[in-house]
């Protein structure tokens, strides 16, 4: 892997510049065929305008004939060039890491690019399409602390609130003190969890194991109360599901409504996100994108959604806000759109202005948080805070998340730029450090923010 990202590299040192460079000789070649159609034009009424009333007959002819050439000119010499990023990202499916993808590259008002390589089925050969559904896994995570921010501003809870106030089961919690191979040491925490701990991933909620298959939200809340925590709340980060999960019990709680439906209502739809669901139908089950991972050999080899052992149109499926949603690249456009745009979408309003910024500034202080150097979280997001590594091209304040199939959302703040990449690709050791990840984002980068 680490000879794909060095080759990247090189190739995107070699043409960057190019492909700036070859803009401006396309405009250049253009300019040159239309002048030499207009001096052949008065050439023509030069020459042949003082003859006969057929030698204006032939003129309009040999007009017809040179603005033929010149269409054709034109169409040849100013034909888009293959954009950097379809370039970088072919250079993964050529090289078999990935089988295809789906790009987007947009500011808060509209596309900017949109691009599909490779493909979505291997067997099938089906072409990447932009209608392609993905798991997004963890890139359900924002959406969740969204809702919360939603109950927030109508004043049903504030997040400094502890767990407990509105989901009874948290109270009495223990605390992991020591663990050995023969025992476990518990004491109770010096404070109890808060719905801030939860959003950022700081409260010590341990991860469980689903009750059952089918689990509903409250059945998985009610095994997580149970557990003991790993530390005290608010001193480490430690990425939960299960924290974000209890998120999603507590909108239930707190709106009357099943946390799917809140979702649906007060997000999905308002954004026009049409093909983002739990459980995709039948008709959208048929465009899910196929998920490879390498074998011993190297070669992409069909692998199962590990979360699923289901129909993936089976709406007994427990809809885990942690990471349970599919969606396309459009769909997630618009969600950061919205963000992008202070809480507006088609002149409506889903957020207040300074409700996008708290959800996006960084929440945790000085602790040390994963999945990449220089990262924060904010609530429900994650913060760059030091732009290094993969982030290396974002602004800091840049805010997203990734998916387990290294999928990819972001938006900078700064530049307007909002990031999207759709692939499913299980086996990278880091979803969120993966070359592929690194590649479409300079590429986009230099291609649209400088």
């Amino acid at each position: 892997m680490t000879d794909t990202a060095d080759r990247f590299i090189s190739f995107t040192k070699t043409t960057g510049d190019g492909y700036r460079k070859n803009r401006r000789s396309i405009w250049m070649c253009s300019s040159c065929a239309m002048g030499l159609w207009w001096m052949s034009f008065l050439r023509s009424i030069w020459f042949e305008g003082w003859g006969k009333n057929r030698i204006l007959i032939f003129s309009m002819k040999k007009m017809t004939v040179l603005a033929a050439v010149f269409l054709i000119a034109a169409g040849v010499f100013a034909k888009e060039p293959v954009s950097l990023v379809r370039k970088t990202m072919k250079v993964f499916v050529d090289q078999k890491v990935i089988s295809g993808s789906v790009t987007i590259v947009a500011n808060k008002d509209k596309l900017l690019q949109l691009e599909t390589v490779g493909v979505a089925n291997l067997a099938r050969r089906e072409a990447m399409s932009e209608d392609h559904l993905f798991w997004i896994a963890s890139m359900t995570k924002p959406l969740a602390g969204v809702c919360i921010l939603m109950l927030q501003e109508e004043g049903k809870l504030s997040v400094e609130d502890a767990v407990e106030k509105h989901l009874p089961e948290f109270k009495g919690q223990w605390m992991v003190r020591e663990r050995a191979k023969d025992r476990l040491v518990l004491e109770r925490p010096p404070r109890p969890i808060t719905i801030h701990g939860l959003l950022t991933h700081t409260s010590g909620l341990a991860n469980v194991r689903s009750p059952r298959d089918e689990s509903t939200l409250a059945e998985l809340t009610l095994a997580a109360s149970k557990t003991p925590l790993n530390h005290a709340p608010g001193i480490r980060w430690q990425y939960s599901n299960a924290g974000i999960n209890t998120l999603g019990r507590i909108v239930e709680v707190l709106s009357g409504e099943r946390f799917e439906d809140f979702l649906q209502k007060r997000i999905l739809d308002p954004c026009g996100m049409k093909d983002t669901t739990f459980w995709p139908d039948k008709a959208q089950a048929k465009r899910v994108a196929k998920t490879y991972r390498p074998d011993e050999n190297g070669a992409l080899k069909e692998a199962e959604i590990y979360f699923f052992k289901s129909s993936l149109s089976n709406r007994n499926r427990t809809p885990l806000p942690a990471g349970g949603l599919f969606s396309t690249a459009g769909d997630m456009m618009r969600f950061y759109q919205m963000m992008l745009n202070g809480g507006v979408v088609d002149g409506n309003r889903l957020l207040k202005k300074k409700t996008v910024k708290e959800l996006t500034r960084t929440q945790t202080g000085d602790i040390k948080t994963g999945f990449v150097t220089g990262m924060s979280w904010g609530l429900g997001f994650q913060v760059v805070k030091e732009p290094l590594g993969v982030t290396e091209m974002f602004s800091p304040g840049t805010y997203g998340h990734g998916g387990a199939y290294a999928t990819q959302s972001w938006a900078d703040p700064k530049t307007g730029l909002i990031y999207v990449m759709m692939i499913q690709r299980a086996g990278f050791s880091n979803s969120d450090n993966s070359p592929v990840r690194k590649a479409f984002q300079q590429a986009a980068a230099d291609q649209f923010a400088r």
